[in-house]
């Protein structure tokens, strides 16, 4: 892969432009890590709404009917449902990991085993979340594919 990066004061914004015969799996994560860095998220604090950087959100959950966006710092409520925001962050590495909790894969620290065929995942600031069996074979999948795409 041959890379180039061109600096020029008089370019009015940034550009990537990726040429090559065919998106494989490597370009298309690329791209989707590209576009992690452009997309926000709107979460209510204290009463005012703030823009998240979806980097910086950790997992985000559901209770008694509220979506509750998790950061290092600060819980954020959302007026998405869970369901808007699983579709709309698939591509940028989100997983579904229960009924009611979403995480960024690309935040978590660690995995371990648990009883029953679930997951305990700790993200990077130490807390843990629960990935339930019936989504733990979707974050199984995407570590093998971690591995392999390292192989390479």
């Amino acid at each position: 892969m041959k890379i180039t990066l061109n600096q020029d004061p008089s370019f009015p914004e940034t550009e990537v432009i990726i040429n090559c015969s065919q998106a494989d799996e490597d370009i298309l994560r690329l791209v989707a890590m590209l576009r992690i860095h452009q997309k926000k998220l709107v979460g209510v604090l204290n009463g005012e709404q703030h823009l998240l950087d979806v980097k910086d959100i950790l997992y985000i959950d559901t209770a008694d009917k509220r979506t509750f966006l998790y950061t290092g710092g600060a819980v954020y409520e959302s007026a998405l449902r869970l369901y808007e925001l699983e579709d709309a962050l698939r591509e940028l590495d989100f997983l579904r990991a229960g009924r009611s909790a979403i995480v960024n894969f690309r935040r978590i620290r660690s995995i371990r085993p648990e009883l029953g065929g679930r997951l305990l995942v700790t993200m990077d600031n130490d807390e843990q979340v629960y990935v339930s069996r019936q989504y733990a074979g979707e974050m199984k999948e995407k570590l093998r594919k971690l591995e392999r795409s390292i192989l390479q």
